[in-house]
């Protein structure tokens, strides 16, 4: 009977301070660490709406060098790769009997107008008659027009830079015969670039003269080459249902080179909008919400509605304002109601973004 007491003696001892432990132990699992979350504050940034293509870069002009006649080089008057001027020499062609005929076409014409000159005054006094200074003035003219005709047949033999560029690859040698139509070498004006691209036809009516374009090149992967639409083919291709864009490029320092593949970027139109990176919205069945905190530091849930999407990043059009902070890292950690520790982001500047691209 004593055993039986003090056995029920120890179990109500031992019941009694589990129940004076119990709220401790409840106070401990209350006691919940503060979490550390990241924030950003919403600001306006330019979206654009964009169509991505490639393209294949031109020369703004370009020809192949080649002579008109059939002749002796008699001087070469470049190298390699040259940048050439507007109308400096490139090749001398054999001119000899050219420049003679000039002279003696010259000495023709001075000729004739002394002799013009001295019988007007006889014709002035009836002493020789009309007839006879008409024939002078007519080999006057035939004169001149001996000298032009010689003129050119030596221009033609002086082969020149039509516009200011960079040269080619050298294809003849001092001394060699060359012939009409024979190529001497290439010539490209690469002070601009004109971009060839094709867009599919749905975008036919947001096109226009003076669009901004980006282009890229494998060559230079850190550049982007800013460019203008200058024009649009008059037709569709019916193969691919897509239209021809032209844009010109600049290109001072000559860094691009004619048929160099690019990657291009056609700005239709942009516009200022809210944008949050995708990792500060959080979906619920087919809603959408993002964690912003109150004045005591504890989260609280916002319902969004959403707009394009775009590589990393997600149009806000209702729920938030401009300037309200909003956490992009350590969602996962808390709940709403919980309170939180916050620490700005660091390098996250929409500025260093650049602008925001909807690629169609």
């Amino acid at each position: 009977m004593k055993k039986t007491i003090l056995i029920i003696a120890v179990c109500a001892i031992a019941a009694f301070g589990y129940i004076q432990m119990q709220p401790k132990q409840a106070q401990v699992q209350r006691a919940k660490p503060i979490t550390n979350v990241v924030f950003a504050n919403t600001k306006l940034m330019s979206i654009r709406d964009e169509v991505e293509a490639i393209g294949t870069g031109k020369a703004y002009e370009s020809i192949t060098v080649t002579s008109k006649i059939t002749e002796v080089i008699t001087k070469v008057n470049f190298k390699d790769g040259d940048l050439v001027n507007k109308d400096d020499l490139l090749i001398q062609l054999q001119d000899a009997e050219q420049q003679a005929k000039v002279k003696v076409a010259k000495v023709k014409l001075t000729e004739h107008l002394r002799e013009y000159d001295r019988i007007s005054s006889l014709v002035t006094s009836k002493t020789v008659a009309e007839l006879e200074r008409d024939r002078l003035q007519s080999l006057i003219d035939l004169a001149r027009a001996e000298i032009e005709q010689a003129t050119s047949a030596l221009t033609d033999r002086r082969i020149t830079a039509p516009f200011s560029g960079r040269l080619g690859l050298r294809q003849v040698s001092l001394g060699s015969l060359v012939s009409t139509g024979e190529k001497i070498t290439t010539l490209d004006d690469v002070s601009k670039i004109k971009l060839d691209f094709s867009i599919p036809e749905r975008f036919i009516q947001e096109l226009q003269e003076g669009k901004q374009v980006e282009a890229h090149a494998v060559a230079f992967p850190e550049r982007v080459f800013i460019g203008t639409v200058t024009s649009i083919d008059s037709r569709v291709n019916p193969a691919t249902r897509a239209v021809v864009v032209r844009a010109v490029l600049p290109n001072e320092d000559l860094a691009l080179l004619p048929g160099m593949l690019m990657k291009v970027k056609l700005i239709k139109q942009s516009r200022q909008g809210l944008l949050l990176p995708e990792s500060a919205i959080i979906p619920i069945q087919d809603k959408h919400y993002v964690y912003s905190t109150n004045a005591d530091d504890e989260i609280i849930q916002i319902p969004v509605k959403l707009g394009v999407r775009t590589r990393g990043w997600v149009e806000i059009i209702e729920g938030l304002d401009v300037n309200q902070q909003v956490i992009i890292r350590g969602i996962l950690k808390v709940r709403p109601g919980d309170k939180v520790k916050l620490q700005e982001a660091e390098n996250f500047h929409f500025a260093q973004t650049g602008q925001a691209e909807n690629a169609a």
